[in-house]
């Protein structure tokens, strides 16, 4: 045995011994060195005061030593003690040593405070009272003990969780068994907030990096010297119709991505030419067959060890290029609408100079794009409007408000009226979008012209049609008037003509009134033909047939010094329309041409077929369309001046001297002809002669024969009748004529004033009435009233309805059945002949 054993098993034998009666083991590890005695504390950390006291501890646990040297071996050994305390009192760490019963060996003052070790508390609770309130950090220390406790070094990161508003606070825990002392552990515990925080901060910003990297709007990629992917972003594999980790496995190729890859260049490599950098445009193919134009940059770096690898960006233009069809299809869209615009444009610079116009402009001007491009905008405006125009451009270049167009006359291949539009533009102006040079910084103008010259001959249309209107109401008001008193006049006369036969001295002067009557009837005949107010019986016939039968009487009215010319179309269509009427027209325009020709002429009728496929405007009418017939009468006459042309179909108004006609010969043809749903035309020219055309619409029907028989009453000239007729008119002259006619033919005649005073004669002798003639306009009760009344009291009685309004006409008159009607003036003939018709009839 050496001296050191000895020594060991001499003092371990002591210790035991001591401890056994009572007092402390303390395992003490010497060895003897050439100055004397080293006392080592095997893994023990012993106070400097115990290492002091070393002699004295040893005395009093009854352990005896053998002093080989000098005493000063004691004294070294308790220098090194204190110094190896010192040494771990002053580390930022806590350090604690325990032994197998947890108790405490050693702690310096960093545990105390880190661990917030309380008085009476064993350390390692307090530090799992620090834990306690995170458990994952619980979980994890106690973990961390049981390896400990299990003979095993172990280290943990723990949260202390945040308190107070303070922020968590972050612990290293390290447990680490003192070898040669079962049971005896070193912790130690460090503040590591400070570094945690920072490595946080730090992967945060490494994970946003890498997110940036992956879905950055952009591809990112990089390929080694083999072409086989090292990296591709999320958004470069979505593009490709990937994942990620599709690519870099190994297996995929750049070159397997590229539509064309370079075929004389590195698998790295995008294009044929290589190089350090790259950059162009190539089209890239998904996995599944997706293909999509991109713009690269690629740089190829080559490593110390020589390997090679490349950093490359990606930039898909698909939305560039979609973007750019768009803006190609807008501007297509935009040019369209500026060529295609139903109103003229023109785009005016900062100097008053048109820089470009469209089509509806060039046909507004009648001019060529080359010969107004470039010249100024006031040289298209009339003289004597181009200061006012250009005063206005420039106030509107100037900021004034453009709310209220400008009406210009446009002087270019025919002058014109339209409406103009100014708004303000910035410079340079062009529906291509390219910009002018050097006029970046000018204010331009946008016109918009709008062509007047068709509202403006609406217009004048519809003035022109109100006035025919109007007069044609005011005509036809006067009519009805005259209607009445020429009534009486008429039948007055036929009761004073039977009392004085011809060879009375009286009967030439009541021929004479009646006469005059008549003629004053026929001119209201000619004004309600102008207010298309006159009664119509139309028929389907044939056009061609007509002129025939009036030849003889057309060649008799012009005279043998005017040559008369008929050409009729063949396969002319039916038109449906009162003969009479319209044999009176032809007349009309037929006496006008002879009028025109004094000194002699030609007059040629010509009838055609005419189709009208679009709307047509002549003068002021709007022809729509469809299938007419066309009547054209021509004269060689001396013409109608232009500025009467708009006036010769008013009433009274003749351009013939005072006394040779009535001024109503136009108004009959222009109102019988639109009465039946034709139009009139005229074309004249001063010296040469004019045209008047008819265009009568056709008609489906078939054509029927005339019957030519006479009238039953012409057959037979008794008149005379029998029966009770209750006579309704508000006019006393016409009631009482008609009354004393009727008288005279036999008949029995109930008069009433009105309504309401017919209605007492019905309920009165409503038996005995066999027929009821009423006015159709009255105060208070009108005739359709009345008729409505009788027919439910009377069903079977028939009504006669006089009126001088030719709308009350056969047909219906305000929802009443209108079987038979008279219209006034009427002579004793014809109303004796209606009644007797009716009665019989009715008989």
């Amino acid at each position: 045995m050496d001296e050191t054993t000895s020594l060991t098993d001499t003092a371990r034998n002591a210790a035991n011994h001591r401890a056994s009666s009572g007092g402390v083991l303390m395992l003490i590890q010497y060895a003897l060195a050439p100055a004397g005695l080293l006392v080592l504390a095997a893994g023990l950390l012993l106070d400097r005061d115990e290492v002091g006291w070393l002699g004295a501890g040893l005395a009093a646990a009854g352990v005896a030593l053998l002093i080989a040297r000098s005493v000063s071996v004691v004294r070294r050994s308790a220098r090194i003690g204190a110094l190896l305390s010192g040494a771990l009192e002053g580390m930022p760490a806590g350090q604690l040593v325990c032994d197998g019963a947890d108790e405490v060996v050693f702690v310096n003052a960093a545990f105390r405070e880190l661990a917030g070790w309380r008085r009476g508390e064993r350390p390692l609770d307090a530090l799992a009272r620090q834990f306690s309130g995170d458990p994952d950090s619980a979980r994890e220390f106690r973990r961390l003990r049981e390896r400990v406790r299990a003979g095993a070094a172990a280290s943990a990161e723990l949260a202390i969780p945040a308190l107070d508003n303070h922020p968590p606070e972050w612990r290293k825990v390290q447990g680490q068994p003192v070898a040669g002392f079962p049971g005896s552990v070193h912790w130690r515990i460090e503040d590591i907030t400070a570094r945690w925080e920072l490595e946080h901060v730090m992967l945060r910003e490494q994970a946003k990096l890498a997110d940036f990297m992956e879905h950055a709007p952009v591809g990112f990629f990089s390929v080694d010297q083999n072409g086989q992917f090292l990296f591709v972003n999320a958004t470069l594999a979505q593009w490709l119709e990937a994942a990620p980790g599709d690519l870099t496995d190994g297996e995929s190729r750049l070159h397997g991505i590229l539509a064309a890859p370079p075929v004389s260049a590195a698998p790295y490599d995008l294009f044929d030419h290589g190089g350090g950098e790259q950059r162009g445009e190539l089209t890239m193919v998904g996995l599944r067959g997706r293909r999509f134009q991109v713009a690269v940059a690629q740089s190829v770096v080559r490593a110390d060890d020589g390997t090679i690898h490349t950093r490359s960006v990606v930039r898909d233009l698909s939305p560039e290029r979609e973007w750019q069809e768009a803006l190609r299809q807008s501007e297509q869209r935009f040019q369209r609408f500026f060529e295609d615009a139903p109103i003229g444009i023109a785009l005016v610079d900062e100097t008053g100079q048109l820089t470009e116009c469209n089509e509806a402009f060039l046909a507004l001007i009648g001019s060529e794009a080359g010969s107004v491009i470039n010249r100024p905008m006031a040289d298209l405006i009339v003289p004597a409007e181009r200061e006012a125009v250009t005063a206005r451009l420039k106030s509107v270049q100037g900021g004034a408000d453009p709310a209220h167009p400008l009406e210009v006359r446009l002087s270019g291949g025919r002058e014109l009226t339209a409406q103009l539009y100014a708004r303000r533009l910035a410079n340079p102006v062009r529906t291509d979008g390219r910009t002018d040079a050097g006029k970046a910084d000018g204010v331009g103008l946008i016109l918009h012209f709008i062509d007047m010259t068709e509202r403006k001959s609406l217009e004048a249309q519809f003035a022109q049609s109100q006035k025919m209107q109007a007069v044609g109401q005011l005509a036809g008001g006067v009519a009805h008037d005259f209607n009445n008193l020429l009534t009486a006049m008429i039948g007055f006369c036929d009761l004073l003509l039977l009392r004085h036969k011809p060879g009375d001295q009286s009967f030439s002067d009541i021929m004479q009134i009646k006469q005059n009557a008549n003629r004053a009837a026929n001119l209201v005949r000619q004004l309600l033909a102008f207010s298309r107010q006159q009664t119509l019986q139309p028929r389907v016939i044939n056009v061609t047939d007509v002129l025939a039968e009036l030849a003889n009487l057309l060649r008799r009215l012009i005279g043998e010094n005017i040559e008369l010319k008929m050409i009729h179309g063949r396969d002319l269509g039916l038109v449906k329309v009162d003969q009479n009427q319209l044999e009176q027209v032809i007349i009309n325009l037929v006496v006008n041409a002879r009028d025109a020709m004094a000194g002699g002429g030609k007059l040629t009728i010509n009838t055609t077929n005419y189709v009208v496929s679009q709307p047509e405007r002549r003068e002021h009418e709007t022809i729509p369309p469809g299938s007419y017939v066309s009547i054209e009468v021509i004269d060689t006459g001396c013409g109608i001046a232009r500025e009467n042309l708009q006036r010769i179909f008013e009433p009274f108004y003749t351009t013939k001297e005072v006394g040779s006609g009535t001024g109503l010969g136009l108004s009959t043809v222009y109102g019988i002809v639109r009465q039946t749903g034709g139009f009139v035309l005229v074309d004249s020219a001063v010296g040469e002669g004019t045209t008047f055309t008819i265009l009568l619409p056709h008609h489906q029907g078939e054509l029927r024969p005339v019957d030519t028989a006479e009238p039953r009453e012409r057959r037979g000239s008794d008149l005379t009748g029998t029966g009770t007729i209750l006579l309704v008119e508000d006019e006393d002259a016409v009631r009482v004529f008609s009354a004393r006619a009727l008288r005279n033919k036999g008949y029995q005649v109930l008069e009433a004033k009105n309504g309401e005073a017919a209605l007492q004669q019905i309920e009165t002798n409503g038996a005995s009435i066999d027929l009821l003639i009423t006015d159709v306009v009255m105060p208070q009760m009108d005739g359709p009233t009345l008729a409505r009344h009788v027919r439910k009291l009377r069903p079977e009685m028939r009504v006669i309805f006089i009126s001088g309004y030719a709308e009350d006409r056969l047909g219906e008159i305000d929802g009443v059945e209108v079987a038979h009607f008279l219209p006034k003036p009427f002579s004793l003939k014809q109303l004796a002949s209606k009644v007797k018709e009716v009665i019989r009839d009715g008989r």
